[in-house]
């Protein structure tokens, strides 16, 4: 079993920068993929990005290019979810997941193919 848990999230003004964090514990067997997805109120959870074993390939939704940028150490067992330039749109729950993969570069998007998740972490942009 691992366990993941994310912090960072806060109400913030659009705008602000914010950094989430996702701490992983347990039985990890070597690094994971990992992503972060979120999900507002009253829509479907989706991805926002994700990024491979190793780090070397990324994933971005179309909307968070350019602003989101996604890290991982894996000597502390952490991913990182950098935020600029938020937006009121960017508010929702968001949620660290990871994924036991011997594919180092592989990028997994589909949450149904993560089986491990964070209880989540509330990001909430006023305007």
């Amino acid at each position: 079993q691992v366990q993941l848990v994310e912090s960072g999230g806060r109400l913030v003004q659009a705008g602000d920068s914010l950094r989430l964090s996702c701490a992983a514990s347990g039985r990890t067997f070597g690094p994971p993929a990992m992503a972060w997805f979120r999900q507002a109120p009253g829509k479907e959870r989706v991805v926002v990005a994700a990024i491979s074993s190793t780090g070397s390939n990324t994933y971005y939704l179309d909307s968070v290019k350019g602003r989101f940028t996604i890290s991982k150490d894996n000597a502390k067992n952490t991913v990182y979810l950098q935020m600029n330039s938020l937006k009121p749109e960017d508010t929702a729950i968001y949620y660290c997941a990871a994924k036991p993969t011997t594919r180092s570069s592989f990028v997994y998007t589909p949450n149904n193919q993560y089986p491990y998740w964070g209880q989540g972490t509330q990001v909430t942009v006023s305007s």
